[in-house]
């Protein structure tokens, strides 16, 4: 059985973040996803409501598991025994962040495997800063979220 972990704050969950798990789920028989508490940023959902908008999307999918986690990457990969680390990019600004802290967690664990899935074109734009701006300044943003983020979100009372 292979298994992945895809991390993020996933501040809040979106479509692209959603197109990577369903990307995942046609190479892996299960998706972990790590809701990821960052210190260095300023969230507006708590990591519990990260966590429930991201397991309203796949509430009928048994092979994606939601997590909390606080830590370094390479023991969550470590204690999900698997070496897979999924990482969602969208450009190259993406793909430089992505690759220093792959050989950061490299120089941790030596058999850690990153798999770097690049966003459909659709998708290029979008990011959880993008629907955080849009919620501040009450701009759609639906097309942005999956449709349980959204109803997540208008129900928690930040409706546009």
């Amino acid at each position: 059985m292979k298994k992945c972990v895809f991390a993020g704050t996933f501040d809040p969950f979106t479509t692209g973040h959603a197109d990577t798990v369903g990307k995942c789920l046609r190479l892996f028989d299960e998706v972990v996803v790590a809701v990821a508490e960052n210190r260095q940023k300023a969230c507006m959902f708590s990591p519990k409501e990260r966590a429930e908008m991201v397991l309203a999307v796949y509430q009928n999918e048994p092979r994606v598991h939601v997590l909390l986690w606080d830590g370094v990457i390479v023991d969550l990969l470590k204690r999900e025994n698997t070496p897979f680390y999924v990482r969602g990019v969208r450009n190259t600004v993406d793909f430089e962040y992505e690759n220093a802290a792959f050989y950061a967690s490299r120089d941790l664990d030596g058999e850690f495997i990153t798999l770097y899935i690049p966003a459909e074109k659709e998708h290029l734009h979008v990011s959880s800063t993008l629907v955080k701006n849009c919620i501040a300044f009450q701009k759609p943003f639906a097309d942005y979220v999956p449709e349980a983020v959204y109803g997540y979100i208008v129900k928690r009372g930040q409706n546009v």
